[in-house]
């Protein structure tokens, strides 16, 4: 069953560091406990969504620049 990484804070998802740069990961890709899938703007700061634990990245469920809430499911791990 997947696990779902939940948004830390409202605000924007960006899966990538800036609009020049690849994004932190991509569907599929293997991500480590700790390592950054993607960031939260919110008030002018931009705070990192980390994985708990090591696993597969299986999908986003939200996309890039969307607006989301607390708690709200961003992507799910294998």
């Amino acid at each position: 069953m997947p696990k779902r990484l939940l948004a830390p804070l409202p605000g924007l998802f960006y899966r990538r560091p800036s609009p020049e740069e690849a994004p932190f990961k991509q569907e599929g890709d293997a991500v480590a406990a700790g390592e950054t899938i993607g960031l939260i703007e919110a008030m002018k700061s931009f705070f990192p969504v980390e994985a708990e634990t090591a696993g597969k990245l299986a999908r986003f469920l939200v996309q890039d620049g969307e607006t989301v809430d607390a708690d709200q499911a961003i992507a799910e791990m294998e």
